[in-house]
């Protein structure tokens, strides 16, 4: 599996300690985010750039990171076909992935400490998509997206 990281430069420590942590695990990882704290990086722009490499096929799944995770997962969520969820414990990392078929992770590196946010992570690559009623929901919220966007 191949996985996209992206942050902004408020998250650029976590963002590498995650990515460095899922290549020891054998994952692929790309790096689509800011390359230091001084880097200044506003959130929308890797957010956006990992949810178009997962549309794009290129990924697999994205992790994103900036203060609170929730800037750069309202990004990510802008791209058509995305869902990006924000996470600060393992149980919604499962349950974005099993109910949602979440492909992104985001998390707020002021808001998670490291190893925290490695269970945060490893939680959300275990989890599987359940289907079943839940794609019946998750097809919902794709007819919203069609409902509203023209491609």
């Amino acid at each position: 599996m191949k996985i996209g990281f992206g942050s902004d430069h408020a998250a650029v420590e976590l963002k590498n300690v995650l990515l460095e942590h899922m290549k020891e695990k054998g994952y692929e990882v790309v790096d689509f985010g800011a390359a230091s704290p001084t880097d200044k990086v506003d959130y929308p722009v890797p957010g956006r750039k990992v949810a178009e490499a997962i549309r794009r096929g290129e990924i697999d799944k994205g992790v994103l990171v900036c203060g609170t995770g929730v800037g750069i997962s309202l990004a990510a969520n802008k791209v058509p076909g995305i869902r990006a969820g924000v996470c600060s414990e393992p149980y919604t990392a499962k349950m974005i992935v099993e109910h949602n078929n979440c492909q992104i992770l985001a998390m707020g590196a002021r808001v998670v400490g490291t190893e925290l946010a490695k269970m945060i992570c490893d939680t959300f690559f275990d989890s599987e998509f359940q289907g079943g009623r839940h794609a019946r929901r998750v097809d919902l919220i794709c007819q919203v997206e069609r409902d509203y966007c023209k491609e």
